[in-house]
Formats: structure tokens, sequence, C-alpha cells
């Protein structure tokens, strides 16, 4: 290096000190090493066998037709269809007045009977004491008992002839046995109906059921899997259901089979006619993710991935359990945790120690 003329010595070399140690500053400070961009998939955990859904409508689980005991001609019907009635309410009633006179023939029949019984008794005893006498044969004795005897019996079945047309009086009242709600009305006023024809329908609120026609490829899944149901008006709740019949044969015109789940711990949401879903699902299958086969990673020692942080950029190899191998992908049992970000792509260039940047995600 020239010292150009008038330089002093010491400048010179104070210039070239500088130098040199700028030069060492720009050989010692490298630059950070870029972080490397990854495309990552979210782990998401789920049934193997995928739901299956049916169509179905909220029943009762007893539904019964209430009809009088005694045949009469109907004189007042007390509800409609949709009242709702609780045990022992009057649903209708009948003319009494041909009830009414039946009781007190019976009741004349009694007071009749126990006069006669009077009759006999007292000559019962008139026999007995006659005979002890000696003023009176064995033959008239007997006969006298069994005159007793049977003013006994006449009396027993007038007794029994008045407990039944009371029954009867009370049968003119048609009452609810379970609360429920009205579900049909067979008779009008004026009507004559005989003993035992269908009058009320009343359907109990106690259990309800979906019903759903379930074809023959998913009647093992019918039998086996956990149910659930959700009504149409309020999808998003939804109830445990269980298989309580399934028809033993198939419909002629549709091929299904009739199936009734009852539906466990039903509110009120849940009304009666209400369109549902029933949802069956295989209870014996575990959870499984399902990733592409290009975040696997085979080093020798078991299949793996890379887990990515998003925030601090860091990644983790895992061992996984591999459950099967499809055509473009793969289904792992275990090893990454729920909502996991894993590398999808170019794993074989990954290196634990270095950073990453997530720059996309795909669903898969």
């Amino acid at each position: 290096m020239l010292r150009p003329a008038g330089f002093p010595m010491k400048f010179m070399a104070l210039a070239l000190a500088l130098g040199t140690l700028a030069a060492c500053n720009q050989i010692t400070a490298e630059p950070a090493a870029p972080q490397r961009p990854v495309l990552v998939t979210m782990v998401h955990y789920q049934r193997q066998s995928a739901d299956r859904s049916f169509v179905g409508t909220v029943r009762p689980r007893i539904e019964s037709d209430l009809g009088f005991r005694v045949t009469g001609k109907v004189q007042k019907r007390l509800v409609e269809v949709g009242m709702p009635v609780v045990a022992s309410q009057p649903l209708a009633t009948l003319d009494e007045v041909d009830l009414k006179l039946q009781a007190e023939q019976a009741e004349a029949e009694l007071r009749a009977a126990n006069g006669v019984l009077a009759q006999a008794a007292a000559a019962e005893v008139r026999a007995t004491d006659l005979k002890a006498k000696g003023w009176a044969t064995a033959a008239q004795l007997d006969q006298a008992k069994a005159t007793a005897d049977e003013a006994r019996a006449r009396l027993n079945r007038a007794e029994r002839s008045v407990d039944l047309t009371k029954n009867s009086l009370s049968y003119a009242t048609l009452i609810a046995d379970a609360p429920g709600v009205v579900t049909a009305t067979l008779i009008e006023p004026g009507q004559v109906v005989a003993a035992g024809q269908a009058a009320i329908r009343v359907a109990r609120l106690a259990e309800k059921e979906v019903v759903v026609a379930i074809p023959e490829t998913m009647l093992a899944h019918a039998r086996s899997g956990d149910a659930r149901v959700s009504v149409w008006s309020n999808p998003r709740k939804q109830y445990v259901a269980r298989l309580r019949e399934l028809a033993p044969s198939a419909d002629a015109a549709t091929r299904t089979y009739l199936a009734k789940f009852s539906i466990l711990d039903a509110d009120d949401d849940v009304q009666l006619g209400m369109t549902a879903t029933l949802s069956l699902s295989d209870a014996a299958s575990a959870p499984v993710a399902r990733l592409p086969l290009s975040a696997l990673l085979d080093q020798g020692d078991g299949p793996s991935l890379y887990v990515a942080d998003a925030k601090s950029g860091a990644i983790m190899r895992k061992r996984i359990t591999v459950k099967a191998y499809e055509s473009d992908g793969v289904l792992i049992a275990g090893g990454v945790e729920e909502g996991a970000n894993v590398v999808v792509a170019g794993v074989q260039k990954l290196d634990p120690a270095q950073k990453v940047r997530v720059v996309s995600s795909l669903s898969f």
C-alpha cells in the first residue's frame, strides 16, 4: 500500500488495522437460516365406519283404545283430540237411566231375599225345637233346613247382583287409566255403543319411541350399534335410543324391516308425530384418523410422522400406530393427539432441529 505524500505513518497503520477488523467481522457474521415452509393437515379421530341415518316418526310406546264396559247411548264426550289427560279423568259418559233401573231392581230383589231368609230361618228354628221335643219328624226338619239354605243362597245371589249393577253404573263413565294425550275420538254424543267398542284413543307420554324402516343389510348394525335420535325441530340435540322391537319379516312392498327404538330421557321437545332422524354407529369400532400416505416416514424403527407447532415453528417426530393402509391414505389409531398439525409433504427432507413455517393446511 502506497503512502500518500504528507500522510503520517501512524495514521496509515490505524487505517490498516480498521480494514482488517472489518474483514474479520464480515467473515464471522453468517446470515440466519431461513424457515422451511411446510404443508400440514389437522388430525381428527372418528369412527372407522360411517354413521347411517334413517328418517322415522316419533310414536308413543303404548297407545290404547279405551271403551265402555257396558252397552249404552253416549251422553257426553268430554275430551278432544290433542288434549292432555291425567289418570282417573272422565273422558265420556253414557245415559244412566237403564243402568239405574237395573240397580233399583237388584236392590228390590235383595230386600225380598232378606224377607224370605228371615221366614225360612224362623221355620228352621221351630222345626229344630219340635224335633227335639218329639213333635216333628226328621223329614220335616230336613225340609226346613233345605228351605233356609236356599234362602241364604238367594240372598247371596241378590247381594252379588247389587254389586254388579253398581259396577255397571260406574262403567257408564269412561275414565283414563294413565296420564297421556288424546290421539283419536271415535264416538259422538247420541251414538249407541257396544261393550268393548273403541271410543277414545289415548297415548301414554311416559315412554316415546321412533319407528324407522331398516334395510336387510343393516339388521346386524341395528341390533349391535349405538343409536341416537334427533328431531327435525331441534337437530342439534340428540337422545340416546335403544332397540326395543324389530319386525321378524320384511314388508312386502318396501322389503324393509320395521324397527322401534325407545328414546331414553325424552323431554318435552320430543312431541308425538314429529319427524326424527335415527343415527346408527358401530359400537365396536375404535376411533381412527385418516392421513395422506405422504405424511408417513419410516427410518427403520417403524412408521412415524412430523408434528409442527405453528407458533414456535418447531417440529417433532412421533411414532404412530397404523390401523390400515388405503389406496390414497392411511388410518392411524394413535400416537398423535387430536387437533395436531401433521406435515404431509417433504417429510424425508426435514430435520427435527430446524424451524418450519406453516404456509397452508389441507383437509383429508
